[in-house]
């Protein structure tokens, strides 16, 4: 997801149902089953359903294309570092709960909600958050640093996580 300037906007990886390091095989594929699930002509025609074939054939026509994928991609990082956060954050701020498959990471935030993230979110985001004995560490797709803006569960504050993928993070004291 993309942060515009007040509001998540989905991403085209987000509309067909991929990751960001998806192939252009699995991109198709999805590709062709939105398709067939939001057609006008063979569903009820409705506005949200027309917007939707829209979207999903937009995010087609960009990803199909290795070029003008390559220059959305480069579009998003750019899009993603420069987002105004109140702070910059790295992984071992983060308070780590596993909840048996999902683990949920939180920051505080000075309002007193927080900032979260679970690894079934960073999956969809293309990062995959890894348990290693007693740590954890995110692998990123092309294994360099990257990061990702959270916003506040309550207020419009933003944190921007670094994700540096050559560190392991200690989970409860160990390491």
């Amino acid at each position: 997801m993309i942060l515009g300037s007040n509001s998540v906007r989905e991403t085209h990886y987000d509309v067909l149902f991929v990751k960001e390091d998806a192939s252009y095989e699995e991109i198709r594929a999805s590709y062709r089953t939105a398709i067939l699930n939001y057609h006008p002509d063979k569903l009820n025609s409705d506005h949200e359903t027309g917007e939707r074939f829209l979207r999903v054939q937009k995010a087609w026509e960009i990803l199909s294309d290795p070029k003008s994928r390559t220059a959305y991609d480069s579009e998003l990082r750019d899009l993603r570092q420069d987002v105004v956060a109140s702070e910059d954050i790295s992984l071992d701020d983060m308070i780590v709960e596993d909840a048996g498959e999902v683990m949920e990471l939180y920051y505080q935030c000075r309002c007193g909600d927080n900032f979260s993230v679970d690894s079934l979110e960073l999956n969809q985001m293309g990062y995959t958050l890894m348990r290693d004995g007693t740590g954890i560490f995110v692998r990123t797709p092309d294994a360099l640093p990257a990061s990702i803006v959270l916003p506040c569960g309550s207020c419009s504050l933003l944190v921007r996580l670094m994700i540096n993928p050559d560190i392991k993070v200690p989970i409860d004291g160990y390491l």
